[in-house]
Formats: structure tokens, sequence, C-alpha cells
């Protein structure tokens, strides 16, 4: 989920967008994935019909790949092999989660999310997707990130190398409790694309990343 371009010496946390197509203008992801370090981006639909939610992937996915953003499609492998996407992101669909890791992983990136409990976390740890997500698509309702998310994100990023995200809040600056946990991801939508010039979000969520989140490689200095 990193971009090809000038990320080899980023080793914190770093930025993961999601956006529902029925709400996220493609014009306004592509400007947020060209704005900045923007890791990945995962596309899900929460109310729009399936032909829309395939159209707009498969027109959105080369600008944002083109801007060295990964893009996931959340529970639906056909718009993810229509689209050419880099990989799946499972939320609705877990019990099928490691049918599709042995699908389509290592070619393609499998992460899992809508994570709740410790439990949860490890039993899906075990079936070895490429990332576990803490949090709900569209769950950044409030300023800051859910404690929960939050205390699962410390946990994990102790505990296991499988990389981990963390859902913000709808705040800028909620990336700051997210990134002291030590987990390698923090998600935002709604304080990115709902409040203010979404460039300018994208550059100051890179700043106050750089400035406040742990180095990630300290254990092997």
């Amino acid at each position: 989920m990193a971009k090809e371009a000038n990320t080899d010496e980023i080793n914190r946390c770093r930025l993961i967008l999601t956006a529902n197509v029925g709400s996220v203008n493609s014009e306004d992801l592509i400007i947020a994935a060209r704005a900045g370090d923007v890791a990945s981006i995962i596309l899900y639909s929460k109310d729009c019909e399936p032909h829309v939610f395939e159209t707009y992937c498969k027109d959105v996915t080369p600008a944002l790949q083109e801007a060295n953003s990964a893009v996931l499609i959340a529970d639906d492998t056909q718009v993810f092999g229509r689209s050419g996407a880099d990989g799946l992101f499972v939320e609705k669909e877990k019990p099928k989660l490691e049918d599709m890791v042995a699908r389509f992983s290592p070619q393609n990136i499998v992460g899992c999310g809508n994570i709740k409990a410790r439990h949860n976390a490890l039993e899906i740890g075990e079936l070895k997707p490429d990332f576990i997500f803490f949090g709900k698509l569209g769950g950044d309702i409030k300023p800051e990130a859910h404690p929960k998310n939050v205390k699962l994100a410390e946990w994990w990023a102790e505990l296991v190398e499988i990389p981990g995200i963390a859902m913000g809040g709808n705040k800028l600056n909620s990336v700051i409790e997210v990134a002291a946990t030590g987990i390698d991801f923090v998600a935002l939508e709604q304080a990115i694309f709902l409040k203010g010039d979404i460039a300018k979000n994208i550059v100051e969520v890179n700043a106050l990343l750089d400035e406040h989140a742990p180095c990630l490689d300290e254990d092997d200095e």
C-alpha cells in the first residue's frame, strides 16, 4: 500500500483515505491523491447502485494509481477485477476472507476491516491478510477517533507484525492520537472531503504526521 515515489524514507504512520462513492466526488478524490502522500484509497458504496459503483471505480482507479496511491475495492470481487484496482478490502464478507486471501494474495492486496475486539483481530490475523483495519468504513462521525479503535491499534502495533490501520475522526488533528499508538496507517474521510480545501487538508495531515508520529523503525535502529 505504498506510493512508489518519494516514500522510501517515510518510516512513520501514513495516511489512507476511505471514500464512499455516493458522497465523495471523483474529481475531489483525484485532487486528494495528487496533493501529497496517500498510501492507499479504499473505495466503498453505502447506497448507490452496483453499476454506478463499478463505473466510478473503473473511471477513477487509473488516475489514483498514477498518483501513486494503491486502490482497494470494498467487498466486491467483480468490481475489483474489472476496475484494475490493486486489492480488496473485506468488511461485510469476513467469512470469505480465507478464500479471498487464497485466490488473490500475494499478487494483490487483501485486507480486512470492521475489527471490534482482540479475539476477532487474532482470528483474522491467523488468515494472513495483508492488513487489518480497526474501525468501520464511514465510522468517522465524531471529531476524535473512537477510543476502542485507538486501544486496539496500540495493542496490535505492539503485538503483531501484520500492518494495521485505524480509523481517525472527522478532525484533521485526530491523526496525532492514532499515530501515537504506533500503528502503520491512519484512515480519514470526512476530515479530508467535507471540511476546507482538500489539497490543503492532505498537506496538513502529512505535516502533522511528520511532526508527531513516532518512527516505526526505532526498534531496528
